[in-house]
């Protein structure tokens, strides 16, 4: 008589950990987006049944992504209010564009002049995208393309400490450039020419006007906030 193959039951830790831990991921990855883009308010309250419904998922996976996004500060989980998206405040903008400025400026003397090919086509084409945003007045368009262009600058470095404090930041930048194209929307087309003077800047060589342009882009939307700086 034959013996029949048996078949081993695999251990449910193994299936069920790697789908507990690809939902809290998507239902942080989805709720970020949502706050990024300004979906989720700064300053509105929400209640994890309610997300947990928006994102069609358990409370489990959205209250384990809520604690993430509490750590990074986008979030407070106040037991007596619910899930109060955090607000930035103006001492937040100030402190984001100061540490900028301080940073950014000494990333376009590295850059200038230095540029390969494709590190000045990278950013031709990332111009592109912004002009089409701006023209289509689009604000959530506009803020993933802008901020992509501070990113890729700070990345051409190649300095390990300076790609670590704008990743930091990049969610910040995000939320800044909503909060500045929302409240002025005539930001969108100057931006765009900002951006190309300073990618000329870059291609020609001048690191002191570069420099200078990258300080006063950043002080553009400062001074949104804070008119007489």
């Amino acid at each position: 008589m034959p013996l029949k193959t048996v078949k081993e039951a695999a251990p449910t830790g193994s299936v069920v950990k790697p789908q507990r831990a690809a939902l809290k991921q998507q239902a942080y990855s989805e709720l970020k987006r949502l706050i990024l883009a300004g979906e989720l308010a700064g300053g509105s309250v929400q209640s994890v049944r309610q997300l947990a419904a928006q994102l069609h998922m358990s409370k489990t996976p959205v209250h384990a992504a809520l604690e993430r996004l509490e750590a990074e500060g986008l979030v407070t989980l106040a037991p007596q209010q619910g899930v109060v998206v955090r607000e930035l405040s103006i001492q937040d903008i100030v402190n984001h564009y100061e540490t900028r400025q301080a940073l950014e400026p000494y990333v376009m003397r590295r850059l200038a002049g230095r540029l390969t090919e494709q590190q000045i086509e990278q950013l031709r084409q990332n111009l592109v995208e912004l002009r089409r945003s701006a023209s289509a007045n689009d604000n959530s368009g506009l803020m993933e393309v802008d901020a992509e262009f501070h990113q890729l600058l700070c990345g051409f470095v190649r300095n390990d400490e300076i790609t670590r404090v704008m990743q930091q930041l990049r969610d910040k930048v995000q939320r800044v450039i909503l909060r500045v194209t929302e409240q002025f929307p005539e930001r969108m087309g100057k931006t765009y020419e900002e951006h190309r003077a300073i990618v000329e800047s870059l291609v020609s060589g001048d690191a002191d006007h570069a420099a200078h342009l990258m300080y006063e882009h950043l002080g553009q939307g400062l001074r949104r906030f804070l008119p007489n700086r």
